[in-house]
């Protein structure tokens, strides 16, 4: 009876992230952007399992991935040897990063580059920061001149890498950061910082994710400077026939057995490793092993569900909108129509619920997650208008890169640290499945109707998304800031309020 009130409760927060996405495509049909029957009923048959896989991936998340991760961190911290902790992070951000689905969307995209190469060094990449971002938890170390440092060498070798692959290496930190990732990662900092004892422990518990976004984009950029591509050949995404519902329902059919197997391979490196930390050390009880394999079973379901929705039935609709909104004697109206899209479509990301829900958590309702919420929709609404003012007047992404980032690393300096390590672990949670799979095949299909370079001019839209938060969120951080300072003002004194009477005033007591 339990499970069924949890998934209740899942689904009504399920429909309150999609339905306003649902709503505004429909709008979009109806008026200035006419689809064929077909592309719609695909939309809508991926809602329905979009929500459904929302439903089951979040319960999944909550009863198995965040307690997972939170037990491995704690046995590792306990350990008290350094060089198991250390080895042990570089396996699990290896093991975790390879799980990840949209790392194979990611590796097939860059055909200069053999997939399993491209695979291994992102996986590396994640394992070494993932290691950074552990020992930084371990001695204390200040985040914001850790965060200079890395970005400074990203900003530094992307002057080495040819135009047509900057894109790509900026929006390999946000895909490789999505939802098998982020829950487990998260879960770890929350397990590491329970060991400390200090005040500043429940701030260092974010920030995992921060670093380990930037690993893929250092090993993209130096991979990019072994290989020397000259240029990605993007496949946009396709969009089909449909005739009839049979053909529709086949559609489906096609893929489902490709995310169960995807989903199958993805999660058993983390369910092996969990193993291994079973038997060797946490040694939990029947009932805590029965609720955790339920929930990596509703994990898997979801998952399942989920990107197939969102990739049989979101990618060819965005695809042909982007394409009839450019056709549009006002091409300019993709602007406000992806910065509405981008306000909603960022709550339907699995990632940030559990990011959410574990910031509100942590910080005792200080940070809530409807503030959360509001902060991350801005922000990914101003980057989806950036990212189709790209589109529209092909503008190099690097002008909108680099101030970005050094007004976000600046603002740290004056934010609490809490605010920025929560920041940075949004950007990479922001740019999950939904962005790559509806907001990039939009931004691709308005590109391809304009005549744009594609490579240069669509891409770079998930490093956007992966960006704009940072700033967000750091804003809410400054307008908490002062609050408090308003509230801290010292009372005035009965002598100072009476020190302007005159005299011979009488004053009643």
């Amino acid at each position: 009876m339990t499970y069924t009130l949890k998934l209740k409760e899942k689904l009504k927060e399920a429909l309150s992230a999609v339905l306003p996405i649902i709503g505004i495509v429909l709008v979009l049909c109806f008026s200035v952007a006419p689809v064929s029957p077909g592309i719609l009923l695909c939309f809508l048959l991926g809602a329905v399992l979009l929500i459904t896989g929302m439903m089951f991936f979040t319960l999944g998340a909550e009863m198995a991935m965040t307690p997972m991760g939170e037990r491995v961190g704690t046995c590792m911290t306990r350990t008290r040897k350094l060089w198991v902790m250390i080895l042990l992070a570089f396996l699990l951000g290896f093991i975790i990063t390879i799980s990840e689905p949209d790392l194979q969307v990611l590796a097939n995209q860059v055909p200069s580059i053999p997939n399993m190469v491209l695979i291994l060094s992102v996986a590396c990449g994640v394992g070494i920061f993932l290691v950074a971002a552990l020992l930084r938890m371990l001695f204390g170390i200040s985040l914001p001149p850790l965060l200079i440092l890395f970005y400074a060498v990203v900003f530094l070798l992307a002057c080495f890498v040819p135009e047509s692959f900057l894109s790509v290496a900026f929006d390999s930190g946000g895909v490789t950061t999505g939802p098998m990732t982020v829950p487990f990662i998260m879960a770890l900092g929350i397990g590491v910082a329970a060991i400390r004892n200090d005040r500043h422990a429940s701030d260092d518990s974010f920030g995992l994710v921060a670093l380990c976004s930037v690993g893929p984009i250092l090993s993209v950029l130096i991979l990019g400077m072994i290989y020397h591509p000259q240029e990605s050949n993007y496949a946009a995404a396709g969009i089909p026939e449909i005739v009839s519902s049979v053909e529709l329902w086949k559609l489906f059919q096609e893929s489902f057995p490709t995310y169960i197997k995807e989903i199958a391979v993805s999660l058993l490196p983390i369910v092996l490793f969990f193993a291994v930390f079973q038997i060797a050390v946490l040694r939990l009880s029947g009932k805590h092993l029965v609720k955790i394999l339920i929930g990596l079973a509703y994990t898997y379901v979801g998952l399942v569900l989920f990107l197939t929705g969102v990739n049989t039935g979101f990618m060819p609709a965005g695809n042909y909108l982007g394409q009839v909104m450019a056709e549009n004697t006002h091409p300019w109206l993709i602007v406000p129509v992806s910065m509405i899209m981008g306000f909603f479509i960022v709550r339907a990301e699995p990632a940030v619920y559990v990011l959410n829900k574990q910031v509100e958590s942590i910080t005792d309702g200080a940070v809530s997650e409807r503030a959360m919420g509001i902060s991350l929709s801005l922000g990914v609404a101003v980057s989806l208008g950036i990212s189709m003012i790209r589109v529209l007047t092909g503008i190099s992404i690097m002008w909108f890169l680099v101030p970005g980032y050094a007004i976000a690393l600046i603002i740290s300096f004056f934010v609490p640290k809490i605010y920025t390590a929560i920041a940075f672990d949004s950007g990479g949670v922001a740019s999950g499945p939904m962005t790559a799979a509806f907001l990039l095949p939009f931004a691709q299909g308005a590109c391809m109707a304009l005549g744009g370079n594609i490579v240069t001019d669509a891409f770079g839209l998930v490093a956007m998304v992966a960006m704009t938060p940072l700033i967000a969120i750091q804003i809410l951080g400054l307008m908490s800031r002062f609050q408090s300072k308003k509230e801290e003002k010292p009372p005035v004194s009965a002598v100072s309020e009476f020190d302007h009477l005159p005299d011979d005033a009488i004053i009643e007591l």
